[in-house]
C-alpha cells in the first residue's frame, strides 16, 4: 500500500518566492549546502503558467494517476529555474523488465549489460520509490523533450526529491515553452528515489542499488545512487530501444558539429563524432571554426541528425581558458559542477584538484556555448564520421582513414583506454572496449546499430576515419607523451577541407603492420613520428611486442560478436604477425602496404571499471561528488 504524502511538494518557483528562501551549511568532507523553501503551501503546484483555484491541474491529475498523493503542506516543483534549484540544493545496476508477452522482448540484447528483472519485481521497486517520494517535504518535476526534432522526440518527465537531480536534468533535457506545459502529457516517466536504497531481496536484485526500467510501461525508476547521470544514461537507453524499434532511425552516442554557409547560415556540412570517457569526444566537437550541434547523443534520420538533449556534460579535469575555452565561458550561473574542490574563502574552483576523484564535470545548457546551432537539428547528413580512441599503449596512428568493413569492426569493437581523469581510482592504462562506444546504453545487439550505421555511411557516401588521441612515442607509463590537441585539431581539418580523402584518391596512404590501417605519409604541420607510430618510438622491438597485445585484446573482445556480423567485418580485426619479424621503417615510407605474416594469438585480459556513485555540492555554482563511466 502507498503511504500517503506527511509534508511539502514544489513546482516551477521564481526569483521572488525563493528570495524567501532559507539556507544552511553542513561541514562534511564535501562542503554541501542544504535549503528549504518556506511558507509555499498554495498553490500546490508552482507553475510558470496561471493556475485556477479550484481545480485540478493535469500535473496533479497525473500524480493521482501515479499514486503520489497530494497535501496541502507540499510544493510541487516543476521546471524550476536555476535559481530556485541552487538555494534549493542542498546539502549500478541496470535492468530491463523482462515482459515475455512483448514481440521485441526476445531481441533484446540481454547479459552483462541488460539484466532481466521481472515485472513483479519492477511493480515492488517502483511502489518502494513511489513510498519515498511520498514523505518527502518537497519533490522536483521536470518535464521536458527527449530530441529536439518534433517528428521523433520523446516526452520526459523526471519526479525527484533533489535539486540538484533536478537542476541537472533541466540542463540535460530540452525545455519546452511556458504554453506547452500545460498539456504536456509525458511518453515516460523517470521515478528517482536515489537517496532511498533499494530492498536487495527483491527478487533479481544483487544489491541495494537498482536502476530499472520498463519498456512496456515507459517507466523509470531510480534507488540506491543519487549519481545524476543515470538519469541521462536512462534517456540514452530510452533512446536507443525506441529510435529503432518504433521509429527505423539510428541512435549514436556521438558529439556533432557542422560548418554554415557564411552567406546563407545554412549548414553545409556534418560531422560526427564517436567516443568513449576521456577520448575527447566534447572537446573536439566544440570547434571556435565550427557550430556544435551536441556533445553526447544525437539520431541519424532519414532527413538528417537531431541532438537529443538540451545541454552538455564535459569533463573539468584540468579545465583553463587558453586551452577549451568554449568549455571554460560556459561555466555560468546554472551550470552544474561534479567532483571539483572549491575555496571556501574565494569561492573559486581549482580544476586540478582531484582529491575527490579524477572524474571531474560539468553540466550546463547548450546555449551557454557561444556557438551552438540551436534549435539543435539539421536537414543534412554527415559527410564525415570521426572514430575517437584514446590508446595509452601508444601504439595506434593518430589518424587513420578506415574502409566501410573497418568502420562497422571498430565501431562494434569501441576501444580506448581507460587513465586518470576518465575514471575514479584509475593510475595505469586499462585496456577497455564499449560496443558502439556506448555499450551500458544499447538495448538491441551492437550488429544492429553497426549495420544501420553502414547503410547510412554507404547511402549518404560519408567518409569515415579512426582518430587516436592518446599516447605516442611510448606508452602512457613508459616513456610517452600524450598527442598534442594542436596536433589532433590539424588532423581534423584535413578531414574537414577534404586533405585526406584528396590521398584516398590518390593512393598517397601507407598500412600500419598487424591492424592494417591506412595512414598518410605526411600532413601539413604535423610531425613524421607523430603520424606513423612506429617512428616515434625508441625501441622498435618493445613497439612491436605492445602493438601485438593490443591486437589480442582486440582479437579476445570480438569473439562474442562474429556470430553475428559478416565474416568479411571480423575479417578486418588485426592480425598478428610473427614474433621474430620486425618492421623495416624505410620500406614503409616507400611502400604503400605491408604484409603481415598471421601468428599465435595471444590470450589477454582487460579490466572493466565498475561504476559508483557518491555525493553532493556548495552554493554559488552547484558542485556535487561522484565516480562512474558517461
Amino acid at each position: 500500500m502507498l503511504h500517503s504524502c506527511a509534508r511539502g511538494t514544489l513546482l516551477n518557483l521564481g526569483a521572488s518566492q525563493l528570495a524567501r528562501s532559507s539556507l544552511r551549511i553542513a561541514s562534511t568532507r564535501y562542503l554541501s549546502v542544504f535549503s528549504r523553501l518556506n511558507g509555499l503551501h498554495h498553490p500546490k503546484v508552482v507553475a510558470p503558467t496561471a493556475t485556477v483555484v479550484g481545480q485540478q491541474t493535469q500535473l496533479e491529475k497525473d500524480f493521482h494517476s501515479y499514486g503520489i498523493r497530494q497535501s496541502s503542506e507540499r510544493t510541487v516543483m516543476r521546471n524550476v529555474t536555476p535559481s530556485s534549484l541552487y538555494e534549493s540544493a542542498l546539502r549500478r545496476d541496470k535492468r530491463i523488465v523482462d515482459n515475455s508477452s512483448e514481440e521485441y522482448n526476445d531481441e533484446i540484447w540481454w547479459g552483462k549489460i541488460n539484466h532481466k528483472l521481472s515485472p513483479e519485481s519492477f511493480q515492488i521497486l517502483k511502489a518502494n520509490a513511489i513510498n519515498y517520494l511520498s514523505e518527502r517535504d518537497e519533490l522536483f518535476v521536470v518535464d521536458g523533450y527527449a530530441g529536439w526534432d518534433p517528428e521523433y522526440r520523446i516526452k520526459v518527465r523526471v519526479v525527484a526529491s533533489r535539486a540538484y537531480h533536478a537542476l541537472f536534468m533541466e540542463n540535460m533535457l530540452v525545455i519546452p515553452p511556458a504554453e506547452e506545459l500545460e498539456a504536456f502529457k509525458p511518453d515516460f516517466v523517470i521515478f528517482n528515489a536515489g537517496q532511498c536504497k533499494a530492498d536487495r531481496n527483491i527478487e533479481g536484485l544483487t544489491s541495494d542499488t537498482s536502476v530499472a526500467v520498463n519498456f512496456k510501461t515507459n517507466e523509470m525508476v531510480i534507488m540506491g545512487t543519487e549519481y545524476a547521470g543515470e538519469m541521462k544514461k536512462g534517456i540514452l537507453t530510452l533512446m536507443m530501444q525506441a529510435m529503432p524499434h518504433k521509429f527505423g532511425q539510428l541512435p549514436l552516442h556521438s558529439s556533432c558539429n557542422i560548418q554554415k554557409d557564411s552567406v546563407t547560415g545554412k549548414p553545409t556540412d556534418c560531422t560526427l563524432f564517436f567516443g568513449l570517457s576521456g577520448t575527447g569526444k566534447t572537446t573536439l566537437s566544440a570547434d571556435p571554426s565550427r557550430f556544435l550541434v551536441g556533445d553526447d547523443e544525437h539520431v541519424w534520420t532519414d532527413k538528417g541528425v537531431f541532438n537529443v538533449e538540451g545541454g552538455c556534460y564535459a569533463k573539468a579535469i584540468g579545465l583553463t581558458k587558453e586551452t577549451e575555452p568554449e568549455i571554460y565561458n560556459a561555466i555560468r550561473f546554472g551550470t552544474v559542477l561534479e567532483n571539483v574542490q572549491v575555496d571556501p574563502r574565494t569561492r573559486e574552483v581549482d580544476f586540478n584538484d582531484t582529491s575527490i576523484t579524477e572524474n571531474t564535470r560539468c553540466s550546463y545548457p547548450l546555449e551557454y556555448i557561444e556557438n551552438s546551432h540551436i534549435p539543435a537539428k539539421i536537414d543534412i547528413h554527415p559527410s564525415n564520421v570521426i572514430l575517437l580512441t584514446c590508446d595509452a599503449f601508444g601504439v595506434l596512428p593518430p589518424v587513420s582513414v578506415l574502409t566501410p568493413d573497418q568502420v562497422q569492426y571498430y565501431f562494434i569493437s569501441g576501444y580506448t583506454a581507460k587513465v586518470a581523469g576518465t575514471e575514479d581510482g584509475i593510475t595505469e592504462p586499462v585496456a577497455t572496449f564499449s560496443s558502439c562506444f556506448g555499450a551500458p546504453f544499447l538495448v538491441w545487439h551492437p550488429t544492429v546499430y553497426a549495420e544501420m550505421l553502414a547503410d547510412k555511411l554507404q547511402k549518404h557516401h560519408c567518409s569515415a576515419f579512426l582518430l587516436n588521441t592518446g599516447w605516442t612515442g611510448g606508452s602512457y607509463t613508459n616513456g610517452g607523451s600524450r598527442i598534442k590537441l594542436e596536433y589532433t585539431r590539424k588532423m581534423i581539418d584535413a578531414i574537414h577541407n577534404g586533405t585526406l580523402k584528396g590521398m584516398v584518391e590518390a593512393g598517397e596512404l601507407v598500412s600500419t603492420p598487424i591492424f592494417g590501417l591506412r595512414i598518410p605519409k605526411s600532413l601539413p604541420g604535423i610531425p613524421s613520428e607523430i603520424l606513423d607510430p612506429v617512428n616515434g618510438w625508441k625501441d622498435e622491438a618493445a613497439y612491436l611486442q605492445q602493438l601485438q597485445r593490443l591486437a589480442g585484446l582486440f582479437d579476445k573482445n570480438f569473439e562474442e560478436y562474429k556470430s553475428k556480423c559478416p565474416s568479411r567485418v571480423a575479417a578486418v580485426g588485426p592480425r598478428l604477425i610473427a614474433a621474430e619479424e620486425s618492421i623495416d621503417k624505410e620500406e614503409r615510407k616507400r611502400s604503400n602496404s605491408i604484409a603481415t605474416n598471421p601468428g599465435t594469438r595471444r590470450k589477454c585480459n582487460s579490466t572493466i571499471v565498475e561504476d559508483e556513485a557518491i555525493v553532493i555540492l556548495f552554493g554559488g555554482v552547484l558542485y556535487a561528488a561522484f565516480s562512474g563511466q558517461m
